[in-house]
């Protein structure tokens, strides 16, 4: 028990130093540490719950990215593992969402496969007033922000996030590879992410 203590405790560190390199001095080898530690389980976990490869690969892809753009709220209270199986996991319920899929269940659980226990809610799909007024403002906080950047970063955004189009229908309209793709929208929301932090909007 005491070993295991330990080497959680000594992952927590490590997780952590890496965590502050990408968000403090801007480290892509530091992030890029953190997603080969973590891309498999995680895709693993979010294939459990999707039975979908690729949905599991798409949201896999999209967890990091949301994680690079919110490094700033991690605290090392909790593993980085943890933090970042959260953010897929409200990825998948919010795919759920925009779906409208009325049969899932209100609460799930899952274990991760490094042994992490998740209990979620999946929320009703009508906000109450307050929320639909935080949500519009911060979502033209947002669409203002990717009006600014540059292209064919604005474009690529926007086909992902606004007309909910999968890589491969991306690929197909702009006539580019797959793999120039997923590099655009990565560098995208890297953009983004600066902005985001200078600005400190909440997302």
């Amino acid at each position: 028990m005491e070993n295991t203590a330990t080497a959680t405790k000594e992952r927590l560190q490590h997780d952590y130093q890496l965590v502050c390199a990408a968000r403090d001095e801007g480290s892509h080898k530091a992030f890029a540490d953190l997603m080969a530690a973590y891309r498999e389980p995680l895709y693993l976990l979010l294939l459990r719950m999707t039975r979908n490869t690729t949905t599991a690969a798409d949201l896999t892809i999209e967890t990091f990215g949301k994680a690079f753009m919110q490094l700033h709220r991690y605290a090392p209270t909790s593993t980085f593992s943890a933090w970042l199986y959260s953010i897929g996991v409200h990825l998948y319920i919010d795919q759920l969402r925009r779906k409208r899929l009325d049969t899932v269940p209100l609460s799930a659980a899952e274990h991760t496969p490094d042994g992490e226990y998740i209990e979620y809610q999946i929320p009703s799909n009508q906000p109450n007033p307050e929320e639909a007024l935080i949500r519009m403002q911060r979502d033209e906080t947002l669409k203002a922000i990717v009006d600014g950047l540059k292209e064919p970063y604005r474009q690529i955004v926007r086909l992902r996030y606004y007309d909910d189009l999968s890589y491969e229908e991306i690929a197909s309209k702009l006539g580019i590879p797959l793999g120039t793709v997923k590099i655009r929208l990565m560098r995208a929301k890297e953009l983004l992410a600066a902005i985001v932090k200078k600005k400190g909007v909440e997302l």
